[in-house]
């Protein structure tokens, strides 16, 4: 009954499974023992070891229909149907106000774009591209005589700077991209797939 209550558990998701899993190992294993030489133990079950029994269990992440960037706040929300699943602190280009017109003015872009590639081998850890320029966007630039500049990325930190982890966001730092924590990018990139639409307000 233990074997087939496993395989029923690999369809679920959460935290809910591996408290379930661990209370079924908990079942099987009956209550410690005690021999009077080792130190007593509690019959609790070590999440480790839970995980270490269930190496097949996986945690499968829901994926969002798309992504918000409130610039004022410095946060990102991943949302599906209307809902927030994930809340992140970013840091922004080093100067942050107002939309993207150019490259090298250190700003991120504002309105409404698509996620329109992946990048594994970021050498800011792992990387997803937001479609800036638009036409409206290389419209204005021509305009301007100006270049508008591309590669807008969310991504995570550069191996040299992985140490910092949350404490990059003390300062808008990048040349107009979105900037998130190395884990927090492994988990954007597992919830979030090419051709999600992102929304990036003032």
């Amino acid at each position: 009954m233990f074997f087939i209550g496993l395989a029923r558990l690999r369809s679920l998701t959460g935290p809910i499974v591996l408290l379930l899993a661990a209370m079924a190992l908990a079942a099987c294993a009956g209550p410690a023992s005690y021999d009077g030489d080792a130190p007593a133990e509690t019959a609790a079950v070590d999440a480790r070891a839970v995980l270490e029994a269930l190496p097949d269990l996986q945690v499968e992440l829901p994926h969002v229909d798309a992504v918000v960037v409130e610039k004022a706040s410095r946060r990102m929300y991943l949302k599906q149907n209307g809902m927030v699943l994930r809340a992140y602190d970013i840091a922004l280009g080093f100067e942050p106000e107002g939309h993207k017109t150019q490259r090298g003015d250190g700003r991120t872009p504002e309105g409404r774009y698509t996620l329109d590639f992946r990048n594994p081998n970021s050498q800011f850890h792992r990387s997803m591209r937001v479609s800036y320029p638009s036409r409206e966007d290389v419209a204005r630039a021509e305009r301007l005589g100006v270049d508008p500049g591309n590669n807008i990325m969310i991504h995570g930190l550069p191996d040299d700077w992985a140490w910092m982890g949350r404490h990059h966001r003390r300062h808008d730092w990048t040349e107009g991209c979105i900037a998130v924590t190395n884990e927090e990018m492994d988990e954007i990139w597992a919830m979030v797939d090419t051709g999600t639409p992102i929304y990036i307000r003032p």
